[in-house]
């Protein structure tokens, strides 16, 4: 799908504010809202829309502990890589997971309520698992953008 500048400026409307009326955006963008609404239907059924979202406050849901963790796996066997996914997948703790390129494997954004909770997700959970070979912790001190 070819996106021009008004479709750029939807999308971004969108991911700010996902809770905008189609009046609103359409207002904003100085179009219709038929055309707009058509927009983001296209958006939708073209896979660039996959979900709308909310932002949280995580200190309001008492979720004080937020870090990256950068993991490294012994091998990368795709038996190995596959079960660690699925594994990250259910842990609530793993608000994000990507596989990158670079000395680490995987990197992790993870959120518990405290230091302690976040100890035992790495004693109980990363370093249990026989494809983690290391992991390095960056904690986030405060959020810039995102």
């Amino acid at each position: 799908m070819q996106l021009d500048s008004k479709d750029r400026t939807l999308l971004a409307l969108i991911e700010q504010n996902c809770r905008l009326s189609n009046a609103e955006m359409a207002e904003k963008l100085g179009m219709s809202t038929s055309a707009c609404w058509r927009r983001i239907k296209a958006f939708e059924e073209g896979g660039i829309i996959q979900r709308y979202g909310a932002v949280l406050d995580r200190a309001a849901m008492g979720m004080q502990f937020h870090a990256i963790v950068h993991v490294q796996l012994h091998r990368h066997e795709a038996v190995q890589g596959q079960e660690f996914n699925r594994a990250v997948r259910l842990r609530d703790e793993v608000r994000d997971c990507y596989a990158t390129t670079g000395e680490a494997d995987y990197h992790l954004r993870v959120l518990c309520p405290d230091l302690d909770a976040y100890n035992r997700f790495l004693d109980e959970f990363l370093f249990r698992s026989p494809a983690v070979r290391s992991a390095q912790t960056n904690v986030i001190l405060r959020d810039i953008k995102g």
